[in-house]
């Protein structure tokens, strides 16, 4: 087997991975990035309507209204240290992509211009027209490339090797269908979130999960992970397109929300806020009109901004008229839109602190991966600032823990055990991977949505456990193999979906993006808390633990 030593290998190339590595390779790390796709295709580019930060050309706006904003959106139990962190240091990673060459759009001022998004109290969303991730991703490509961090596309990870710490990993190299190992004094992971466990979903394929779950069976603890948030706007016709996301600067350019009678049904769920209110709350208004009867011919609601007229949309959301246009043959300058929720963001995930630290030794987490900054209910926007901001501090610490340690040996059993794990799939007998992966994702829809009860979770943790019992065959080899692809990301997602699950069956109370019907009250007497999934051999224990301490609402 191919071998490869490197002092940080970061699993993940989207915005977060990247950023990491620019930071480790800065400090002196030999860096390795492992893409499951290829370079530039990342999650981070569905991240359309802009960052949230607070410049210097609000005279009102500041990181301490950022900050406070994002708590309160959070439900308060979020990590108030690493918000803090992400509210005072995005504007310096703003900066610093302007100086790498991102061109955000400009105001009458020539100030970088920003608009308003969901439950911000002032307009500090920036943003390239409606591609500001793509904008993101694209410069962080650029300083990859330029200062020559070596990127491996198409190679999925299968394991991570860890003694008292971690030592390695072993992954496919899915272009050859060879095994290969990679030996590491430091591992960062950067894969994103877990969309893909749900049928409609803003995510792609390669968010599935694999990535929390990697860290999880070797021992890392996962927190909050019912916290999933449902994006208000998601296209639902045709079916092919079902589940896009339709970027929330659709709302912040002035768009409004109707259902089938025409009512601007907003002023019913939050009449000060109307549609830039907190996410959570416009996905359960459109969730109500949808079920009350109020919706349009294909089970959604409207979308409109034609009020604005033909230039300034094309101006402002350019990719929106694009989108609607190829998939649904929809001119957003002249039509509405027909919008419903959709999967988009995982709060929860890997339970970390201000330095991307896990509780393995020598494994970090950046990212949608990681827990700990949205709580209970991202901020549009603020998911760009959290790559950059925390992808600069786990490069920083997963550098300087490496500079301390030494390669560590890799048992040869383990090796051994892990081929034999990864070509089971070609040998057996049984069901077929892409008919099991939608099981998972329809009884996810069906019962773990946007509203939740005991019966419904109950109904699909048992579900789940049936499936998991399941043995899965693919034919072909291991070369470019989407099969056997999903037969390995399958395990991961039954692990994904238990922890969201039992999560969400622990908390018993609503609190942002974590609605249940049974229990519509937010309980802050007993339930302002962190959710905790630990591994105990195999098995899947909840504890709730105290938010972290010191934090002063005033």
């Amino acid at each position: 087997m191919n071998e490869i030593k490197t002092d940080v290998l970061i699993i993940g190339a989207g915005g977060a991975g990247l950023r990491a590595a620019i930071e480790a390779h800065d400090a002196g790390a030999e860096v390795l990035v492992l893409s499951k796709s290829i370079l530039g295709k990342a999650h981070t580019v569905m991240a359309e309507g802009g960052i949230a930060v607070a410049l210097a050309n609000n005279s009102q706006d500041s990181w301490e209204a950022h900050f406070k904003d994002t708590m309160i959106e959070g439900q308060l139990i979020n990590n108030w240290k690493m918000v803090k962190l992400l509210a005072q240091e995005v504007p310096e990673r703003i900066k610093e992509l302007e100086e790498w060459g991102a061109i955000f759009d400009r105001d009458e001022n020539g100030k970088i211009a920003q608009r308003a998004f969901g439950a911000h109290t002032y307009k500090r969303v920036s943003y390239v027209g409606d591609r500001t991730g793509l904008e993101i991703i694209r410069t962080l490509q650029d300083q990859v490339i330029a200062k020559n961090i070596n990127v491996v596309d198409e190679a999925f990870v299968t394991k991570i090797i860890k003694t008292n710490m971690v030592c390695g990993a072993i992954a496919v190299d899915l272009k050859e269908g060879v095994p290969f190992i990679i030996y590491a004094k430091a591992i960062i992971i950067a894969t994103g979130g877990v969309g893909r466990v749900y049928k409609t979903t803003s995510n792609s394929w390669e968010t599935c999960g694999d990535g929390v779950a990697l860290a999880f069976d070797i021992g890392a603890e996962l927190q909050d992970m019912e916290m999933i948030q449902f994006h208000p706007t998601g296209m639902v016709y045709p079916k092919s397109a079902a589940g896009l996301l339709v970027t929330e600067a659709v709302r912040g350019e002035g768009g409004i929300l109707l259902n089938a009678k025409g009512e601007r049904f907003m002023t019913k769920y939050d009449a000060k806020r109307m549609e830039l209110s907190a996410r959570d709350v416009v996905a359960r208004a459109i969730y109500n009109e949808i079920k009350n009867g109020n919706a349009t011919e294909h089970g959604a609601v409207w979308l409109d901004i034609t009020h604005k007229g033909s230039d300034y949309i094309m101006e402002k959301l350019p990719s929106m008229y694009q989108q609607y246009k190829d998939f649904a043959n929809v001119n957003i300058t002249k039509e509405k839109m027909e919008v419903a929720p959709t999967a988009h963001y995982t709060m929860g995930g890997i339970r970390t602190n201000e330095n991307c630290e896990t509780s393995v030794a020598g494994l970090f987490v950046t990212g949608e991966a990681a827990a700990g900054v949205h709580g209970a209910n991202r901020l549009g926007g603020n998911s760009l600032a959290d790559i950059l901001v925390f992808g600069k501090h786990a490069g920083a610490s997963a550098a300087a823990y490496a500079k301390k340690q030494s390669h560590q040996k890799i048992n040869e059993k383990e090796i051994e055990n892990e081929i034999k794990r990864i070509e089971n799939p070609l040998k057996e007998n049984g069901e077929n991977t892409a008919k099991v992966e939608e099981r998972i994702q329809e009884i996810m829809w069906k019962n773990v949505g946007i509203a939740r009860n005991k019966k419904d979770l109950q109904n699909a943790l048992d579900e789940i456990s049936k499936i998991k019992k399941i043995k899965l065959a693919v034919k072909g080899s291991l070369t470019y193999n989407q099969g056997w692809l999903e037969a390995m990301c399958i395990p991961a997602m039954i692990t994904i979906c238990e922890a969201i699950i039992k999560s969400a069956l622990a908390r018993e109370e609503s609190r942002g993006a974590h609605f249940r019907d049974d229990f519509p009250k937010q309980d802050d007497k007993n339930w302002l808390k962190n959710i905790i999934c630990k591994n105990m051999k195999g098995e899947i224990k909840i504890e709730k633990i105290n938010v972290p301490s010191g934090y002063d609402e005033n």
